[in-house]
């Protein structure tokens, strides 16, 4: 008997977890040829998302409203009474990336050593005292706190992305990733208005800039215990689901041929993430699609402030429409790729838009028309990055590759944002036409590494076609099922595109 991988889902056989993972299995319990009827998978799938997706949305929210504090602090009076002189607002931007550079494989190698949720509600706490401390201290100790904040903020992406593959199919990792990436404009929502809200207040007990930081560190604290008791390391210990379901979620995603999590670092799988040619695609996309990002995240907020000249009380208003057409665009367009299934497609589209709207914001400098429109538009540049991340998790097997190939591009992430906020120099101020074109040009490097990428992966497919066929065995499934297999080494394994 064969099966197709897309069918495989539907008739999985569950065995005793073999000596290569590290699963835990419920005892007793072993289904053969199970097969999930669409009520079932239905069920189950809405149980996994009310349960994370509304928690990862509102850890995403907290960590883009700890990022974007620095930008709306700046026209708050935070440069003034820290002294800020030159380009010192520049590097206060890139230092947070700086952290988060040093720290990004020892993160990514304690959440695979130690249980993943408590060791990411670790981070978040402690992320949340340190954007607590920022209202307290002269400049030298700003830029410290800074670098400490991307240290503990490194955790995060990572873990999404792991909890993405671990309990979603593929064909629904996009969408997924898309609602809890697309948060971020909730968090610029949210940021904006808070800080809105103290710059109008005159009666505050402190300046209202240091206020922005401890109400936003306070949040995170919070969340940061909830992750705790909340979120389970793994689907075998889901307190939300019943001990049948529990191992119906790991028939659900067998298709995935992924195995599942396996707490042995290999080192041969490190040497294949390094040897693999989307390992490197991956990260010169994020280099090139985090400039720009460095750049706006940190300098948006001066952009409608002093460049467009709206002043600091609108601009930090004009900034919410930029929220909400990242949240909603990302999600509508994730919800195109599930319909689809062309995640470079419409990547490719998203970030042809964004291109547009960076030339609206370079060559149009005069026209506060063109510049609000460009600065709303450009920000469907995010879902290149969403296209990338779920790539990252439905394409790379074996969970020592995975969280290799995962830091890899998450440090050219960290490289782009170090150098995108050193672009905006203040001798170019406020029209920074310099920084502009840097935005331009990159946007155009990641739209052409985003087609390469999809042009490796379907010829890949087309290869291994004509060589293994297409067909798998349900002898074969369930080897997968439990083996930390990894995409090269599984003849079976298609790559999404």
């Amino acid at each position: 008997m064969s099966m197709s991988p897309s069918q495989s889902v539907e008739k999985a056989s569950i065995r005793k977890a073999s000596l290569d993972s590290d699963v835990e299995k419920i005892p007793g319990v072993m289904l053969d040829a199970q097969i999930i009827d669409d009520a079932t998978n239905t069920r189950i799938l809405r149980k996994i998302d009310l349960c994370l997706m509304p928690l990862m949305m509102f850890i995403y929210v907290v960590q883009f409203m700890d990022k974007s504090t620095n930008s709306l602090a700046s026209v708050m009076g935070m440069r003034e009474d820290l002294g800020m002189k030159g380009d010192d607002y520049s590097w206060s931007g890139t230092a947070f990336y700086l952290g988060y550079l040093a720290f990004e494989f020892p993160a990514v190698f304690m959440l695979q050593k130690f249980p993943m949720a408590k060791t990411l509600a670790v981070f978040v706490v402690l992320w949340g005292v340190i954007i607590c401390c920022h209202a307290a201290p002269k400049f030298a100790g700003f830029i410290a706190l800074r670098t400490l904040l991307g240290v503990f903020e490194s955790a995060v992406t990572p873990a999404f992305v792991i909890l993405t593959s671990q309990w979603y199919k593929r064909e629904e990792q996009f969408l997924r990733t898309s609602i809890w990436f697309a948060s971020n404009g909730l968090g610029l929502i949210l940021g904006s208005l808070v800080a809105y809200g103290l710059t109008e207040n005159h009666h505050l007990p402190m300046h209202g800039w240091k206020l922005l930081f401890i109400i936003t560190g306070v949040m995170t604290i919070a969340l940061g215990l909830i992750i705790a008791v909340h979120i389970p390391d793994e689907p075998s210990k889901a307190w939300f689901l019943s001990e049948e379901e529990r191992v119906l979620v790991q028939a659900r995603i067998a298709s995935n041929q992924q195995g599942f999590e396996n707490k042995t670092f290999k080192k041969e799988q490190v040497w294949e993430a390094l040897t693999d040619i989307r390992t490197w695609l991956y990260f010169l996309f994020s280099v090139s699609n985090n400039i720009p990002n460095g750049g706006l995240t940190n300098f948006t907020t001066i952009l409608l402030s002093e460049t467009l000249g709206l002043g600091p009380t609108r601009a930090l208003l004009m900034q919410t429409p930029q929220g909400g057409v990242e949240f909603v665009g990302c999600i509508f367009l994730g919800w195109v790729v599930q319909r689809c299934d062309r995640r470079c497609l419409i990547a490719t589209i998203a970030q042809a838009v964004a291109l547009v709207a960076s030339c609206l914001i370079a060559f149009l400098p005069h026209s506060q028309g063109a510049g609000l429109t460009g600065l709303y538009l450009v920000m469907l540049y995010p879902i290149g990055l969403i296209c990338m991340l779920s790539l990252v998790a439905s394409n790379t097997a074996g969970h020592t590759k995975k969280i290799t190939v995962n830091a890899i591009l998450l440090i050219g992430y960290c490289l782009g944002n170090l150098l995108g906020p050193q672009t905006f120099r203040a001798k170019d101020a406020p029209a920074y036409t310099a920084a502009k074109i840097c935005i331009v040009v990159f946007f155009a490097l990641a739209i052409v590494i985003t087609m390469l990428i999809w042009f490796v992966n379907v010829r890949e497919n087309q290869r291994r076609d004509k060589l293994y066929g297409g067909d798998i065995t349900e002898a074969e499934l369930q080897e997968l099922q439990t083996a930390d297999m990894t995409d090269r080494q599984n003849k079976h394994f298609r790559y999404a595109y």
